[in-house]
C-alpha cells in the first residue's frame, strides 16, 4: 500500500504532464477513467465529457457529491497572421501576464508543434524602452511556433487554423521540503486529492452512510463544470479547488482552507461547520476563508437550479491562475477531510 504523500505526488506528477485546457479533456479523462477501472470500479461519463462514479451507502433515498474539475485554463488560436504568428483568446480567466513566455503545445488536427507566447515587442535590442511601455492584455501577445513559418501561407501549409488548441507547460516541481510549483496545480491538486480520498475508502473498505457520487467535472474554468452533473438525490455537494493566498487572504499553503463562501455568496453554514468539527476532531490544521473574486462548481451547480448543501475544502495556492505554488500539506490534509467527509453521517 503506497503512502498518502507517494500517491499524491505520483498522481499529481501524471496528471499535470498530461494537457487539458476547457474543451479538450478527453486524453485525462480517458486516463484518469483506467485508473478507477484498475480499481475495480465503473465510472461513467456525461455527454460533455465528465466523469461520474457512483458508490453505494447505507441510505440509497438520498446522496451527496464530491467534486473536482479536470479542465484547466489554456487559449486558442484566434486568428492567424500576415508575420507567421498566431493571435490568441485565452481559455478561461487569465491575464496575458502570465502566458508571456510560457513554452506551449499548439494542437491542431493532425499534428503538434513546440512554441513560445512572446509579447509583441519581444526583443530589447530592437525596441528598447517600447518593451516596458506595453499595455498588459491578449491583443499584445502571439503565438511563434518553432517551425518554418514566416507568412500566413506558411501557417496554413503547416495546417493551423482559428480554434486550434493551445496547452501551457506546467514546469512541475516537486521540492525535498515539500513545496510544488506548477501551472494548473488549479485543479490537478484537487483531483489528486479527492482521488486519494477514494483510494483511502477502496484499501479500506469501509462502508459509506449513503449513496455517493465521485465527479470530475471538464468545464469549471468557462464556468458551467458543476452545472449538468447532479442528480435529484444530492443534499449535499462538496467541491475541493484552490484556496486563495494573496494580500488580505487567510488561506494558506499547509492545512486546509475552509471557504465560507465566494462571490456568488456564502456557502451553506451548517455543512462548513461540519467540515470544520471534522477538522478539530481529528486534529487537521485548518483555516476559515471568503474569496470575492472566485466561483467553482457549486456556483454552477446552485446557478442551474439544484437544491443542494454546498461547501468548498481549498488547496492554498500562491499566485493562482499564474505561477502557482502550494505545499503536499496542504493537499494531503485536503485530501483527509474529504475522506472524513465521505465517512461522515449525511446532515439531516
Amino acid at each position: 500500500m503506497k503512502n498518502s504523500n507517494t500517491f499524491l505526488v505520483e498522481t499529481l506528477r501524471s496528471l499535470t504532464s498530461i494537457p487539458s485546457p476547457s474543451g479538450r479533456t478527453e486524453q485525462i479523462v480517458s486516463w484518469t477513467r483506467e485508473l478507477l477501472e484498475s480499481w475495480g470500479y465503473k465510472p461513467e461519463l456525461t455527454r460533455r465529457g465528465a466523469i461520474k462514479l457512483k458508490l453505494p451507502g447505507k441510505d440509497s433515498s438520498r446522496a451527496r457529491a464530491l467534486t473536482a474539475h479536470l479542465d484547466t485554463l489554456g487559449a486558442m488560436v484566434r486568428h492567424l497572421k500576415e508575420n507567421g504568428r498566431c493571435a490568441l483568446a485565452p481559455v478561461g480567466t487569465w491575464s496575458s501576464r502570465f502566458a508571456e513566455g510560457a513554452r506551449v503545445t499548439l494542437h491542431t488536427d493532425e499534428h503538434e508543434y513546440r512554441g513560445t507566447i512572446l509579447p509583441l515587442l519581444a526583443s530589447g535590442h530592437a525596441y528598447n524602452e517600447k518593451v516596458d511601455q506595453q499595455p498588459v492584455n491578449w491583443e499584445q501577445v502571439e503565438l511563434r511556433i518553432d517551425e518554418y513559418c514566416n507568412s500566413f501561407q506558411e501557417l496554413e501549409k503547416l495546417g493551423v487554423q482559428p480554434g486550434d488548441f493551445v496547452s501551457i507547460d506546467t514546469g512541475t516541481e516537486v521540492l525535498e521540503n515539500g513545496f510544488i510549483f506548477s501551472r494548473h496545480l488549479d485543479d490537478k491538486a484537487g483531483v489528486a486529492a479527492l482521488l486519494n480520498a477514494l483510494r483511502l475508502l477502496h484499501e479500506t473498505g469501509h462502508q459509506l452512510p449513503c449513496t455517493t457520487y465521485l465527479i470530475l467535472t471538464v468545464r469549471e474554468e468557462i464556468g458551467d463544470g458543476g452545472s449538468a452533473v447532479l442528480s435529484s438525490d444530492v443534499w449535499e455537494l462538496v467541491t475541493i479547488d484552490n484556496g486563495v493566498q494573496a494580500g488580505t487572504q487567510h488561506s494558506r499553503e499547509f492545512g486546509v482552507t475552509l471557504a465560507m463562501g465566494d462571490k456568488t455568496g456564502p456557502f451553506d453554514r451548517r455543512l462548513v461547520l461540519h467540515l470544520d468539527r471534522l477538522c478539530k476532531e481529528n486534529q487537521l490544521s485548518h483555516q476559515r476563508d471568503l474569496f470575492k473574486h472566485y466561483r467553482s462548481d457549486l456556483a454552477a451547480a446552485v446557478e442551474a437550479g439544484f437544491d443542494v448543501r454546498t461547501a468548498l475544502i481549498a488547496i492554498g495556492l500562491d499566485g493562482s491562475h499564474g505561477h502557482e505554488r502550494t505545499h503536499l500539506d496542504a493537499i494531503r490534509t485536503a485530501s483527509e477531510l474529504a475522506h472524513l467527509y465521505l465517512l461522515s453521517p449525511l446532515l439531516d
